[in-house]
This record gives structure tokens, C-alpha cells and sequence, in this order.
């Protein structure tokens, strides 16, 4: 369990701040970019979560949701833990688990979908509209992320839990628009 007794200290004023395990990088390090983003697409969630929360109907969509927001911090902190040989304490790392626990979600929800014969564009229900925006966070996250692997090791399924979360947001606010009948699809050049 994490105690916090001091929310500010200071550490930062110059530019900086501490990885897990001590180590010291830029605000702007790439691997405090990849964490951040994630910790923002969490923030969007919290504001699904207040229209999911007050609805009797959406508290599988809610139950979901919270399992992700706390997915989303193992994700942070994950990213937040640099790779290294022997840990004095080991890692807290996003597992195979968590990933296929989405795509049974996913796959759940899909199969009462109807197949799409266009792009979504984003709204329909405020939660659905809330659930596109967190999407595009996340895959935001999940670039970031990819570009980390690039020059760092990074836990590959910290990847993929962030590639999986991207559809099952998608999927979800496809199912909360009504299973789809009230998403709004793209018309390809309608306004010309």
C-alpha cells in the first residue's frame, strides 16, 4: 500500500522528477510522458464513470470502468518502473491476465453489436461521448509507449494492455449508445 503524508515536495522545481527506484528525469522524459498520459486517460474514465455511476442500467459498464481505473495505475505505475537486473523489491508489472480480461469484455460486448458499415464519430450518449474521448487519450498513451520500447525496455504487456483498452473504450461506448443504434456514423463526403 502507498502513504502519502506530504503532497509536495519540492523535488520538481527544477524540471525534474523521480522515477520508482529513485532514479532522477526530465518532466518531459518520455517515459514520464507515456505514465502521465496514461494518468490523464484514467482522469477522462472518472468523468465517464459519473454518468455510468447514476445509471441502474450501465452498472456492469461502471463495474467494468473501475477495474480499468485501477488497471490504470498498475499501467503508471508499471511505466513509472524502469527495467532493471534484480530488483531490491519486485516490480508491479501489467499481466497477460489484465489483457485478456478486456478482450473477454470486449468480445462480451461485440457479440451483441451490430456489425458496422461506417466510421463512428464520437457521441451519441454523454458516456459514450465521454468513452471516444478517453479512447483517443489512451491511444495517445499507447504511442508514447511504443516510442518508449524503442529506447528502453519496457514491460510488453503494458503495450498491449494499452492497444486492448483503446477497442474495449471503442466497443463499450458502442454498446452504451444503445448497442450501437445510436451512434452517430461518418458520412463520407456529406458536407461538400
Amino acid at each position: 500500500m502507498v502513504t502519502l503524508t506530504r503532497i509536495y515536495t519540492r523535488g520538481g522545481d527544477a524540471g525534474e522528477t523521480s522515477l520508482v527506484g529513485g532514479r532522477r528525469v526530465a518532466k518531459h522524459d518520455l517515459r514520464v510522458e507515456a505514465y502521465g498520459t496514461v494518468d490523464e486517460a484514467n482522469s477522462v474514465i472518472g468523468m465517464v464513470r459519473l454518468k455510468t455511476a447514476a445509471s441502474a442500467s450501465e452498472g456492469e459498464a461502471d463495474a467494468m470502468l473501475g477495474r480499468i481505473q485501477n488497471d490504470l495505475f498498475d499501467l503508471g505505475a508499471d511505466l513509472a518502473t524502469p527495467e532493471e537486473p534484480d530488483p531490491k523489491y519486485p516490480p508491479l508489472r501489467v499481466t497477460a491476465a489484465q489483457v485478456e480480461r478486456l478482450e473477454r469484455e470486449i468480445d462480451a460486448m461485440n457479440a451483441s453489436l451490430a456489425p458496422l458499415n461506417s466510421f463512428v464519430l464520437p457521441g451519441g450518449s454523454a458516456a459514450a461521448a465521454h468513452l471516444h474521448h478517453a479512447r483517443t487519450v489512451v491511444r495517445r498513451a499507447e504511442r508514447l509507449v511504443s516510442a518508449l520500447m524503442a529506447v528502453e525496455a519496457v514491460n510488453p504487456e503494458a503495450l498491449k494492455y494499452a492497444n486492448r483498452l483503446s477497442d474495449h473504450l471503442f466497443v463499450l461506448a458502442r454498446h452504451l449508445n444503445g448497442n450501437g443504434k445510436d451512434d452517430v456514423l461518418w458520412v463520407p463526403g456529406a458536407n461538400r
